[in-house]
């Protein structure tokens, strides 16, 4: 056996020098010849340049987010001889936290030990809670206008962002960041579940937050900010270490011709792959999905389901007449796929964003009111086409790798 293993060390040995490559940078050992044997370097594969060019412009969607200064409506009621549970008001953070939102709407459904429920709405709340309920031992069927391509929903940035514009500091209860960093640490664990799978419905990107200068102001296109200041609640700082953070980059690290670069790597979603997968596992694992129209909360006691769960998102603010929620515009333009852009940024108040289904350009300059309380949908080019113009100069001469 000791023989057998300094043979096998000395084939290990061997085949070591052989891979080594005589006069390449680095440090290494020195050959029979004198020669110096080293590793070859790592080499960082190059950033492929956007083509920011208006005429790849494919559409532009509007999404209205239902923002409400107490956060997220997660509550259950009596209703007639069924239990309502309202599941709703995620503001810019539906995606993100939509798992762990699902989990304490999922509870209170399950509270009276009935076990038929019925799902109202097929976004990333409504596909989520029913897909939780479904795991938790109920029968579930989803009830909605629209599937989920077609739901505001699908509209989404879709990058991880789990408090944009989620409550207001002066209206939340004092339980309110607890259940919130509750409902964001379940779902970044559940949203880890979803990474390396067939369409990569979640994934890592590297993105660049990049500054002309040290200081001064920048081009931003986009709305003015709308009237007023809301005390928007920003809680991040509870999630300190959860997600990777940025770091500075030297210029030697990056392409982009500017004075201060910061990357970090961040969860994005590909809403269109990662929906279809959820709708698909709600069916796979029993659910039901059934379209019909409601327009008024009476029309809900027609369902034989004994609990009702209403994830009807901005859609509550017509259906259950609830003006706590305030509608905040956010427009998309999207370019045609890129699939050698693997990057995104920030810079100069725009988001570029690389997804399978095109890049997301968005303005985003202005702070939080931009949008706030703004209802129309209508897309708006000049908006995209001014994000494009102030972009465009970071690959000013560049040519594909």
């Amino acid at each position: 056996m000791q023989t057998r293993r300094l043979v096998l060390a000395g084939i290990g040995l061997t085949g070591l020098a052989a891979c080594a490559t005589p006069g390449s940078e680095g440090g290494g050992g020195t050959g029979a010849s004198g020669s110096t044997l080293v590793r070859p370097r790592f080499v960082t594969p190059p950033l492929a340049p956007l083509k920011a060019t208006p005429n790849r412009l494919s559409r532009i969607t509007v999404c209205t987010r239902p923002f409400r200064g107490a956060g997220p409506r997660i509550e259950a009621e009596a209703f007639g001889d069924k239990r309502l549970v309202h599941n709703y008001g995620h503001g810019g953070s539906g995606w993100s936290l939509s798992w762990g939102s699902a989990e304490q709407a999922a509870a209170l459904a399950l509270e009276g030990g009935a076990r038929e429920v019925a799902v109202i709405g097929c976004g990333a709340i409504g596909l989520t809670t029913a897909l939780t309920l479904l795991r938790s031992g109920a029968s579930v069927t989803i009830y909605a206008a629209e599937r989920a391509p077609f739901t505001r929903s699908a509209r989404a940035t879709g990058l991880w962002s789990p408090s944009s514009r989620v409550a207001q500091d002066d209206q939340v209860d004092a339980g309110f960041a607890e259940r919130w960093e509750a409902m964001a640490r379940r779902s970044w664990a559940v949203h880890h579940s979803h990474l390396g799978l067939d369409g990569d419905p979640v994934k890592f990107v590297d993105i660049y937050a990049l500054n002309d200068a040290a200081g001064g102001p920048a081009p931003r296109p986009g709305p003015a900010p709308s009237p007023g200041s809301v005390p928007f609640s920003h809680l991040g700082s509870r999630l300190r270490g959860l997600a990777p953070s940025s770091r500075p980059l030297d210029k030697s690290e990056h392409p982009f011709p500017v004075a201060r670069t910061r990357m970090a790597p961040e969860m994005t979603f590909n809403v269109a792959e990662y929906a279809d997968q959820i709708a698909a596992d709600v069916l796979r694992e029993g659910g039901r999905i059934e379209q019909r129209v409601f327009h008024a909360p009476s029309e809900l006691a027609a369902l034989t389901e004994p609990v009702i769960v209403n994830c009807t998102g901005y859609g509550a603010r017509a259906l259950f007449g609830d003006e706590t929620i305030v509608p905040v515009r956010g427009q998309i333009a999207w370019l045609t796929p890129q699939p050698e852009v693997t990057y995104g940024l920030y810079y100069r108040g725009v988001s570029m964003l690389p997804r399978a289904d095109g890049i997301v350009i968005q303005a985003i300059g202005g702070g939080d009111m931009v949008g706030y309380g703004v209802e129309n949908e209508t897309p708006d080019r000049a908006e995209a086409e001014a994000c494009l113009e102030a972009i465009s100069p970071l690959w000013a001469g560049a040519r594909p790798a």
